[in-house]
């Protein structure tokens, strides 16, 4: 597993000209530059693994989440390895951003802002169809524990394909949850019932933020005329953003990117279209039965789903490439409402999510990736 371990350092401190790429307006690090950084190291450490006789291209993005919150300008340190390869195409690749350590010395937990999982496929270049890899051997303590989660990890999304809403229908807990809410919506439009939508909730469709742009050739990869991954994640990112504060009227906190998908490429000179709304929010407005919650909480978890597909300009063929699904947390009290059945369906495959994400936060930590075992 050390062989494959790969770490760059960022002088943000030290180097005016390049920390002006890095801030925001606020004077704080634009995370959307990060993750397009981060997945940029996840193919490089990826091809430390595989050699150069194959194509690897990004998967899906596991997961990105915020430690602690990066509170000074500091010298930053990106590095990863690959965690979990079983023989076959794919490979987990487990990725931090810390505060750069001093010399000779290792990073302390405390130290490390973003943690986050990609998944690599490696491809045949000629055919374009995956060609099986070596596995990775975990030697230490620490690395059958980042081996044993990679392998959760790899079981979760199996089972999350097992239950998709594309093939299954709703549980009946969900079914009930529906019902409940379309029950309230027949209230709101009674006029003969007192009962009224609340000022604080927003119908979902309402809630649409949407974007386009030409894709240009300072963006590609590194293998051909195809739009490098972490330029998506960026534009995403910064998509969400934007749609958080515009339902919130609030300055959102970044929490955690969860389980997103890249499914076709994007090709240079197409054309890219984004489209994010809030698709859950937590409190929700209405509780699934046997559930409570703090209706009178001044903060508000929003969950962002970005759906990408780009447009080919000769032919006019559109193909889906990727979802994107950011968590933000706002100063508001604030909550979004489904009317229609594939709103619904959006909102249910979030509350999955959500759900999924606070039995993880339940269990153990991620044993922090280290340079112990590699050898000069």
């Amino acid at each position: 597993m050390s062989d494959s371990y790969h770490s760059v350092i960022l002088p943000l401190a030290q180097d005016p000209w390049l920390l002006d790429t890095y801030l925001n307006s606020s004077g704080q690090i634009r995370l959307g530059t990060l993750f397009m950084d981060l997945d940029a190291l996840s193919g490089v450490v990826a091809y430390k693994h595989t050699g150069d006789a194959v194509t690897t291209v990004t998967a899906a993005c596991d997961r990105i989440k915020i430690n602690s919150p990066l509170t000074e300008i500091c010298d930053l340190e990106l590095s990863g390895q690959v965690t979990y390869a079983t023989g076959r195409s794919s490979m987990e690749i487990s990725l931090q951003v810390a505060k750069a350590p001093k010399n000779g010395e290792k990073v302390p937990k405390s130290d490390v802002f973003i943690e986050c999982t990609f998944t690599m496929v490696s491809l045949d270049p000629g055919t374009k169809k995956p060609v099986p890899i070596n596995s990775v051997v975990a030697e230490t303590t620490e690395e059958k524990e980042l081996f044993a989660l990679g392998e959760k990890h790899s079981n979760q999304r199996k089972k999350r394909s097992k239950t998709s809403l594309i093939k299954y229908t709703p549980n009946d807990l969900e079914s009930d949850l529906i019902h409940a809410y379309w029950q309230h919506q027949i209230q709101y439009h009674d006029p003969n019932d007192p009962h009224r939508k609340p000022k604080n909730a927003h119908f979902m469709n309402s809630t649409e933020l949407r974007t386009a742009m030409i894709m240009q050739p300072q963006y590609r990869n590194r293998h051909n005329f195809m739009i490098f991954g972490g330029f998506l994640l960026k534009q995403t990112f910064e998509l969400a953003f934007s749609c958080a504060a515009a339902f919130s009227h609030a300055r959102p906190t970044f929490v955690s990117l969860d389980p997103s998908t890249f499914q076709n490429p994007v090709p240079v000179g197409s054309i890219l279209y984004l489209t994010a709304r809030v698709v859950y929010t937590d409190p929700p407005l209405i509780a699934a039965p046997g559930e409570t919650y703090d209706a009178e909480s001044p903060y508000t978890r929003v969950q962002i789903r970005v759906d990408s597909k780009v447009r080919n300009v000769e032919h006019g063929e559109t193909k889906p490439t990727g979802q994107f699904n950011y968590t933000f947390t706002v100063n508001k009290n604030i909550r979004v409402m489904p009317r229609t059945y594939g709103e619904f369906m959006m909102y249910i495959d979030a509350r999955r999510r959500a759900e999924e994400v606070s039995a993880s936060l339940g269990g153990a930590e991620a044993p922090a990736i280290t340079r112990e075992s590699v050898t000069e």
